[in-house]
């Protein structure tokens, strides 16, 4: 049987979703909660597998299993083993041609940034900070030049493993809710670091410290080493993963906190 799954997590205290030998992961922890919960091996695969540092409001997953359990079972006893900050928010059954990762329509994701003179104390690990003050009308425009399909080489990581850097950026925008300033950006897929390249980009725009059309020069370059610094991973967050409705897979309800959802 095949299960799919939704987490929510603070991605601080992780190297980030992916397994890794040298460190702690969010897959580690989950696949061993789901395994103490079916009595047997658990592998999971996810929509997008977010970095260090990155969080998740709607992290879809999938896993298979011979074991028979309560919805209520999956959920409550996955979250008895896993970590305060990850969560299993519900589960149900899925087609046996869902994937998590290949079945997704587009994804999207939020970048925070705190917009004042002083450091977050509070939040410091959940959002990103820019002390100089940032004019979200430049940021709104040189966005637009992003939305539509390119080739995004000029801002992938250069460690990125994606054979095609061509992605299309369905929506982008760029607001602001009092010191905060929310970028929020829909794809069909991202490359590894695309998102925060993309915010460090427009974040130096709107600082003044580059041009409004900068972020054409970047596209058109295609090259890395003509992009900006990457932001950090503290403001990112990914938000939603869409299905075809076929799969039933529910929409995510509004957050408890405005600035994510």
């Amino acid at each position: 049987m095949k299960i799919a799954a939704v987490l929510e997590y603070c991605g601080s205290r992780y190297s980030g979703w992916q397994y890794q030998h040298h460190t702690t992961s969010i897959q580690q922890h989950v696949e061993s909660a789901l395994t103490r919960v079916a009595d047997h091996e658990v592998r999971v695969h996810c929509a997008g597998r977010t970095d260090a540092g990155v969080h998740a409001l709607n992290q879809v997953i999938h896993f298979e299993t011979d074991s028979v359990r309560p919805v209520h079972a999956w959920v409550a006893g996955s979250n008895t083993y896993l970590p305060a900050d990850i969560s299993l928010l519900w589960v149900q059954p899925i087609a046996d041609d869902f994937h998590a990762r290949y079945s997704a329509l587009r994804r999207s994701y939020r970048y925070i940034i705190l917009n004042r003179p002083t450091r977050p104390g509070l939040n410091r690990d959940l959002v990103s900070w820019e002390h100089w003050p940032l004019d979200v009308d430049l940021m709104r425009v040189a966005a637009s030049d992003l939305i539509g399909e390119h080739d995004f080489t000029s801002f992938r990581a250069a460690g990125c493993q994606a054979k095609v850097p061509i992605r299309e950026v369905q929506k982008l925008e760029v607001f602001r809710s009092g010191e905060y300033v929310v970028i929020e950006i829909t794809a069909n897929a991202f490359l590894q670091h695309m998102v925060r390249n993309i915010a460090g980009v427009l974040m130096a725009i709107g600082s003044g410290k580059q041009a409004i059309d900068w972020v054409r020069q970047i596209l058109e370059a295609r090259d890395r080493t003509k992009g900006g610094v990457t932001a950090p991973a503290s403001g990112l967050y990914l938000t939603r993963v869409e299905y075809p409705e076929t799969y039933g897979i529910p929409k995510p309800a509004p957050g408890s906190w405005p600035l994510l959802l």
